[in-house]
């Protein structure tokens, strides 16, 4: 899965772990990505998106209903 957000495009960020005895090594954060149905356009697309533009609601999600028996 690509770690990007195709809303935001929030990525991985780099830096540094620093210890008690102040040893830097480097490490990485990655956004928390899902993959959603969503309305794009007007049509319905998987996209990966980032928890932040879920939640804040920046995409409408497309929510499919159960077929009747």
């Amino acid at each position: 899965m690509s770690a990007y957000c195709e809303i935001c495009h929030k990525g991985k960020m780099s830096g540094m772990n620093v210890s008690h005895s102040h040893l830097k090594t480097k490490r990485k954060w990655k956004p928390n990505i899902q993959r959603v149905r969503a309305v794009v356009n007007g049509e319905i697309k998987r996209i990966n998106v980032c928890t932040r533009c879920l939640r804040s609601e920046k995409i409408q999600r497309s929510i499919s209903l159960p077929a009747e028996l």
